[in-house]
């Protein structure tokens, strides 16, 4: 049995680790273990461990960095750390971020997450279980949480 790594965060405002896990149990069978750390910065060294000492065969790493440009300045470290931690394990960690900025309020940044978490959910089952599927939708301007923009060639 596959097993996936979902790992969120308590300063994110939305659950968005159990949204990811229900949209994973909707299309595949698979074990999943998920923990939850306190910020942003603390997502690599969880994805890794998940990996390395749980055995996970990809990892969703979830958060929302805050507003502010601090806020911004740890989204970028945490994400240089996600990239680190990939290389070291040759495993995809899915970056799953939500800036609290991106909804214009506070309905549309529930949606925003709930949406990207659920629609990234699908890409790592789609990595996992169906890589070719993803291979169909290069260049088709797919976008997580928000409506697709479409391809340049129609």
């Amino acid at each position: 049995m596959k097993i996936i790594g979902i790992v969120d965060t308590t300063f994110a405002r939305f659950d968005m680790g159990s949204a990811a896990v229900d949209e994973i149990k909707q299309y595949v069978s698979a074990r999943i273990i998920r923990i939850t750390v306190p910020g942003i910065k603390d997502l690599p060294v969880a994805s890794k461990k998940l990996i390395e000492e749980q055995g996970c065969e990809i990892v969703m790493a979830l958060g929302m960095p805050g507003a502010a440009e601090k806020d911004k300045m740890c989204a970028h470290e945490a994400s240089t750390g996600i990239i680190q931690a990939q290389l070291m394990t040759n495993t995809h960690i899915i970056e799953v971020f939500v800036h609290e900025d991106e909804g214009k309020d506070e309905k549309e940044l529930a949606f925003l997450m709930e949406n990207r978490a659920r629609e990234h959910a699908r890409n790592v089952v789609d990595l996992l279980f169906k890589p070719e599927k993803l291979v169909k939708q290069a260049g088709t301007g797919q976008r997580q949480g928000f409506e697709d923009v479409g391809s340049l060639r129609g």
